[in-house]
């Protein structure tokens, strides 16, 4: 990668972001993957750092207000937030930067960040992203219905993003993302 593009991966909660995003990395081995900060606890298998920077909603809140996040967003009553000297770093030193944010994220990043490439993924169905989101184990009844709730506004955005790609079958979804990913990094 001759100089840094900023490549935004988002989509509803569910539709297989994180395990795309960890496929990416394997083919894309100089490719930077931006750490978020949330307010939410661990899930089971996540580490502090690698999958996210786990903060106090008082630490978010500064940060915040010192200007240190690129975007943020509350979601499912939790914020999470993209730290931005880490990006900006990357971008200056010719690395190419993944961020793997909320839909609200990625929607500002189009404002400071014009020429990032977004990319929106989408479930084959919304009964495959019930069935997706119940077998995580992760989350209460209520969440569930919440992020499904939010998933239904969050899908009526799908065009405003660059691409978007459908999440049926992962192997297909992710020769889809390589695809649009090689054709914007060759541009470069």
């Amino acid at each position: 990668m001759s100089s840094g593009q900023l490549i935004v991966i988002t989509g509803p909660s569910g539709v297989g972001k994180g395990t795309l995003v960890r496929r990416l990395l394997e083919h894309y081995p100089n490719l930077h993957l931006s750490v978020s900060a949330t307010t939410r606890p661990p899930r089971r298998n996540e580490t502090e750092g690698q999958d996210y920077y786990f903060v106090t909603q008082k630490l978010f809140q500064q940060m915040i207000q010192e200007n240190k996040l690129l975007e943020w967003a509350e979601f499912a009553g939790n914020c999470y937030g993209t730290p931005r000297f880490a990006v900006e770093e990357k971008l200056k030193q010719n690395i190419s930067v993944l961020l793997e944010i909320e839909i609200e994220g990625a929607k500002q990043i189009k404002q400071t960040f014009p020429n990032a490439f977004r990319i929106f993924i989408l479930p084959p169905s919304f009964t495959e992203l019930e069935h997706r989101l119940r077998q995580r184990e992760t989350e209460s009844e209520t969440a569930i219905l919440r992020r499904l709730e939010r998933a239904k506004e969050e899908i009526a955005l799908k065009e405003e993003f660059d691409r978007q790609i459908i999440n049926d079958d992962l192997e297909t979804a992710l020769a889809e993302l390589i695809k649009e990913i090689d054709s914007i990094l060759k541009k470069e």
